[in-house]
């Protein structure tokens, strides 16, 4: 079940409660996915005490809570993962820094203003094409210049700010073509206006600016919806700690805190810096850095970083890195000079009008001057040049990659691919090797209870009743296996939770334990596996899981078919990627990767003349998604991973990559056909134009002719 992604946010459950707001809170909600969960999340908010109005945002999976001084973030989240909802505090003015998008609201007001005054234009200009004549003309046409050179002024100016600013530093762009023509096509036209004659071109002008604007405002709307995932990275820090000082413990901004200080990290809560563990013991959830599902003990003397979530017990950190200094900024910054690396490759158009832009000057110069040489008539000469200006205008050229991108993007949409990127179309038509992320990508990112026969009935009820006061994920595996095996609870008395180690009881008289091999005195056992401990029987060894997806295999079997290389990088353990990797039949394979390791591999992979399709879903592979040639995540994946991918796939299903990259080089196809069009039309049309058989209204005529027969071709993408 998924909402429409057009819908930019749901609205609000329940009617605001009266009352100043105190403070607004982000909450990011990786889980959520249809209507039912945005109903859960903000009937469930509503109903807490202190909250003021929820919204969520399906789209960027966020809720943006109104509350008083009383409620905190940490309030916020316990509430959600009481109804079965992940959520994760988000730094507020990181993200109200990233949701600004002026020059998207100015690219749309320009775009609008061109639009209708180009629809005004055209009406006056029926009835000039109708026969109007003499005075009725000549009005018809200074009404159109009234209407045409304000709008222009205002429209036009991106493409003559930008010519501008090219021309300045001694560079041609495609934007000063566009805006010759746009701006030469206006004056003849006021030219032709004064002078009393027959034809003149504002409604031309207006629709070229009309068309190109709204090609750059929904490529700048792309380019907005894939926000810096160094953003999104930051944002996830712990805005504020608990500082210890002089025995007392106050909250303050993570700005205000200085390596030395003493920081309380309570269950429950993300640690706010990197440091060491000076008091206390517990369980860390390093899950979404560094891809290794199984939480890690923390005690004494550990070292821990920033944006860990601590899970079980409280901690006291001595800070040691804070703010830029912390290993997550380190990783934003990585990831944001990958993403810059990547950007700068070119696509087709661009790399095509480095060759083009150049020679639509020379001939409209050299046409100009040719016919004021031959005939002296300035006029003359300059409607040649206007005509040659128009005619080459590239807009066919500038179509050829938006036309098919725009019809490959609705195929690939209506099979759950999302593409972000202007350029992802063309870099997924080339790959030749596949990395995956293995947990919450290749797997379902949950333990599964393996039982096999050899744990008893009563063994299990025992596990599952002292797991019931944990929300550890085995635990709540476990609770959940004997749910659904119809075990009942066995009755524990004075049940606790040791952090970092398990947890222990009494049945029937006789202390039981449930954790850690080490804690009850069972051999140490690597892989996902717990022990149970009565009284003075054997350690009894509960074995878990994790699922692979189902789709999993048909995905990878595709690509092999296709002949692209097929490997996995995972910050799990070896065993869990070995055990995974022998199900989907992937030879090549790399545990305990580090995030920074998994860029190097993807930068050394690149480095051998690969062209990797990277598709992960935590943050831990944020760097290698920014990284690789094209990047793609699941809809599951955490805010920071599909903002650094070009690709989302929106279903549940991988196989939908496998079917992109189908379409993706039909796409391609169609694509260099467009090229081979707009060259063919060139080559006939800039002679005819350069001998003045064109005037600038039948050069208008055949620049959207060709442009027509571009959009044609795309279509057959379908």
């Amino acid at each position: 079940m998924r909402s429409n992604l057009s819908e930019s946010s749901a609205t609000i459950a329940g009617a605001p409660r009266s009352g100043p707001i105190q403070n607004r809170i982000f909450l990011s909600l990786p889980g959520i996915h249809c209507g039912n969960c945005i109903s859960a999340v903000e009937s469930s908010l509503a109903r807490f005490p202190g909250v003021l109005s929820a919204r969520v945002n399906l789209t960027l999976r966020r809720v943006a809570v109104d509350a008083d001084s009383t409620v905190s973030s940490r309030d916020l989240v316990e509430e959600l993962s009481g109804v079965g909802i992940e959520a994760l505090e988000l730094d507020a003015d990181t993200i109200n820094a990233s949701d600004l998008d002026e020059v998207g609201r100015a690219l749309l007001l320009r775009v609008g203003v061109a639009g209708f005054a180009a629809l005004n234009v055209m009406l006056f200009s029926i009835g000039i094409w109708s026969g109007a004549e003499n005075a009725t003309r000549e009005l018809l046409h200074w009404v159109s210049a009234l209407v045409a050179l304000p709008a222009l002024a205002y429209a036009a100016q991106p493409f003559l700010l930008a010519a501008f600013r090219a021309l300045i530093v001694g560079r041609l762009s495609m934007d000063v073509p566009i805006s010759v023509a746009i701006i030469l096509a206006a004056g003849m036209s006021l030219y032709e206006v004064s002078a009393g004659g027959r034809h003149a071109y504002f409604d031309a002008a207006l629709a070229l600016t009309f068309f190109l604007l709204a090609g750059r405002f929904l490529d700048h709307r792309a380019r907005a919806s894939a926000r810096s995932a160094a953003l999104e990275l930051a944002a996830l820090e712990a805005p504020r700690a608990r500082r210890i000082k002089m025995g007392k413990t106050e909250i303050l901004q993570v700005g205000g805190i200085y390596p030395g200080d003493r920081i309380l990290v309570l269950a429950g809560e993300r640690i706010p810096v990197d440091g060491r563990v000076v008091e206390g013991s517990s369980e860390i959830d390093r899950s979404h850095l560094t891809g290794e599902n199984m939480p890690a003990t923390a005690g004494t003397d550990s070292v821990v970083s920033a944006g860990e979530l601590n899970l079980t017990g409280a901690l006291t950190i001595e800070a040691a890195a804070i703010g830029e200094s912390t290993r997550l900024r380190k990783l934003a910054r990585a990831v944001e000079i990958a993403e810059t690396a990547r950007n700068k490759y070119s696509s087709y158009a661009n790399r095509a009008a480095a060759f083009y832009v150049p020679a639509v000057h020379i001939l409209a110069v050299l046409a100009f001057a040719g016919w004021y040489w031959s005939e002296g008539d300035l006029r003359l000469a300059l409607n040649v040049a206007i005509a040659v200006l128009i005619i080459t205008c590239p807009c066919a050229l500038g179509l050829a990659v938006p036309a098919v991108s725009t019809v490959a993007g609705g195929r690939l949409f209506s099979r759950n691919i999302l593409l972000k990127s202007e350029t992802a179309l063309e870099r997924l038509a080339l790959i030749d090797t596949v990395v995956f992320d293995k947990t919450g990508t290749l797997t379902s990112g949950k333990f599964k209870f393996s039982d096999d026969g050899s744990v008893s009935r009563r063994d299990f009820a025992i596990a599952a009743s002292l797991c019931a006061i944990s929300q550890h994920p085995l635990s709540v595996s476990l609770v959940k296996a004997a749910r659904d095996s119809g075990i009942e609870a066995a009755r524990i008395a004075d049940a606790r939770e040791s952090p970092g180690n398990g947890i222990e009881g009494r049945w029937r008289d006789q202390r039981v334990r449930f954790g850690r091999a080490e804690w009850v005195g069972a051999s140490p056992n690597s892989g996902n596996c717990a022990f149970l401990k009565i009284g003075r029987e054997s350690p009894i060894k509960f074995a878990y899981a994790e699922s692979v997806r189902n789709d999993a295999r048909n995905s990878i079997n595709g690509f092999k078919a296709r002949g692209i290389e097929v490997r996995i990088l995972s910050g799990d353990l070896e065993e869990a990627v070995a055990r995974v990797a022998d199900q989907l039949g992937i030879s090549n394979w790399a545990a305990r990767v580090s995030p920074e390791q998994k860029m190097s591999e993807i930068f050394e992979l690149a480095a051998r003349g690969k062209r990797v399709l990277m598709v992960g879903d935590g943050l831990n592979d944020t760097g290698a998604l920014a990284s690789a040639h094209v990047s793609a995540a699941p809809a599951s994946a955490l805010d920071a991973a599909r903002v650094a991918s070009d690709i989302v796939v929106l279903g549940t299903n991988l196989e939908a990559l496998n079917q992109g990259h189908g379409i993706a080089r039909s796409a391609r196809k169609r694509i260099l056909e467009n090229f081979g069009i707009a060259a063919a039309y060139n080559a006939i049309a800039i002679p005819l134009a350069m001998l003045g058989f064109a005037t600038p209204l039948a050069a208008a005529i055949a620049m959207s002719a060709s442009s027509l027969t571009v959009t044609f071709n795309s279509l057959r993408v379908r």
